[in-house]
């Protein structure tokens, strides 16, 4: 299934929140999706930091189709082309790569690079893109920086990342030029290892709930 950015973008407007799935377990990875769709947050991004990250999100995208399922942490082109041959609806990198992007681009799915910088983002908008992961957010200048640089690049869409929570989801989400954030905090380990789902589709809520207040809604 082809899933386009503008598709994944219209999502993240109602919902700005992307939750980070870490696992080494399948079987807990599709646990955790779920728990996050039933709160309400319907785009996750499985992270490759753990040994069966495949594996994972192969599982997330068979058995859970109430999400849109991502691959992040992704480092190479030949992982890129591994996440989306495993089920990966759109890629998420730390960094700008310009294998990773073409990857991406050549598959037709939809590509998130991190920027941290004036001159990675100009790298990434004569790419052709128009929204790129801002990372790592608390200690890359946060808000006055994406509004410095939104200031500049008029028409780029920023989801930082890196330092996000609960505590200053609104302020991030209160800058126009933010698109949504993406975190950590909603899948805590202790959760996760407790089994506690419930307490996962709670963040969720609470997530959803901050953001739309944020946005007036």
């Amino acid at each position: 299934m082809v899933t386009k950015m503008k598709d994944i973008n219209k999502i993240l407007a109602d919902n700005p929140v992307v939750p980070l799935v870490q696992s080494d377990d399948p079987a807990s990875a599709v646990a955790i999706s779920r728990a996050l769709a039933a709160g309400g947050l319907t785009v996750v991004e499985v992270v490759f930091r753990t040994d069966r990250a495949l594996e994972c999100l192969q599982a997330v995208a068979d058995d859970v189709p109430e999400v849109i399922a991502g691959a992040g942490t992704v480092l190479s082109a030949a992982q890129a082309q591994a996440a989306i041959d495993s089920g990966a609806r759109f890629i998420v990198s730390p960094g700008l790569d310009d294998g990773v992007v073409k990857v991406a681009k050549d598959n037709k799915v939809p590509i998130y690079p991190g920027i941290m910088t004036p001159s990675e983002l100009q790298r990434a908008f004569n790419l052709g893109l128009d929204t790129v992961k801002f990372f790592p957010a608390s200690i890359a200048g946060g808000i006055p920086a994406i509004k410095a640089l939104s200031s500049v690049f008029r028409g780029i869409r920023f989801m930082p990342t890196g330092g996000v929570s609960a505590a200053n989801l609104a302020d991030f989400l209160a800058v126009p030029a933010v698109l949504a954030c993406g975190g950590s905090w909603l899948t805590p380990k202790s959760a996760i290892d407790e089994g506690n789902f419930d307490a996962i589709t709670k963040l969720a809520q609470e997530a959803i709930a901050i953001a739309r207040t944020a946005r007036g809604e």
